[in-house]
């Protein structure tokens, strides 16, 4: 009889230590919450909402001090070495390019492949900038478009933004920039900037010959 006493009594210990952590559960479920993923080590779910709402758009803060902000979060997928690859088909498959043009050089929208930037370079405001849309145009792809594939854009975006070095040529077409980058017909690239063709400053032919005839009088 004693056994039997027992068992029971061990039964219903064990429903009420069952029934006691179900309720701490559920009156305080952040008790039990695991902590957010490392953002700079593989990369598995989406960045917190708490750690992007610290993410300021602009650059100035009172007294100068960035105090609990977080101007610089890294892209999660920083160390996936297949992003910027994955990130440059999306570009086109989501129809970024509709707006952008090929290789982000600027259409209807602007250039994404120089380092002229109106919402700041760093991965996260690039990352907002496609999650919440911007003002004059932007649409915003939060609602339809994965984490990590927004990242992924972000790694593409972020390759091909880099700043021309000093070796590249200059041409002569009305209202271009001082250094141009690869056609897009010519090549998709992660990294246009690298197949830039010189352009002699006075108009020469590349190869040489002689100056090519200027496109207005």
């Amino acid at each position: 009889m004693d056994s039997f006493r027992w068992t029971v009594a061990a039964i219903a210990a064990a429903i009420v230590v069952v029934i006691a952590a179900a309720l701490a559960f559920i009156l305080m479920p952040g008790a039990t919450a695991k902590a957010p993923p490392d953002l700079a080590a593989g990369y598995t779910g989406t960045v917190p909402a708490s750690a992007l709402l610290r993410v300021p758009v602009t650059g100035i803060y009172p007294g100068g001090v960035a105090a609990g902000l977080n101007p610089d979060m890294p892209n999660p997928l920083a160390n996936d070495p297949d992003a910027v690859q994955r990130g440059m088909k999306d570009f086109d498959a989501f129809n970024c390019s509709g707006c952008h043009m090929a290789n982000a050089g600027g259409g209807m929208g602007p250039a994404l492949s120089n380092d002229v930037w109106i919402y700041r370079s760093s991965p996260a405001n690039i990352y907002l900038t496609i999650v919440q849309g911007r003002a004059a145009g932007m649409p915003a792809f939060g609602a339809m478009l994965p984490d990590r594939t927004v990242w992924e854009l972000v790694a593409y975006i972020q390759s091909i933004s880099k700043k021309p070095g000093p070796l590249f040529g200059v041409t002569t077409a009305p209202g271009a920039p001082a250094t141009e980058q690869i056609s897009a017909n010519r090549l998709q690239s992660a990294t246009p900037w690298k197949y830039t063709e010189p352009t002699p400053p006075n108009g020469e032919k590349p190869g040489g010959g002689p100056p090519a005839a200027p496109s207005r009088p």
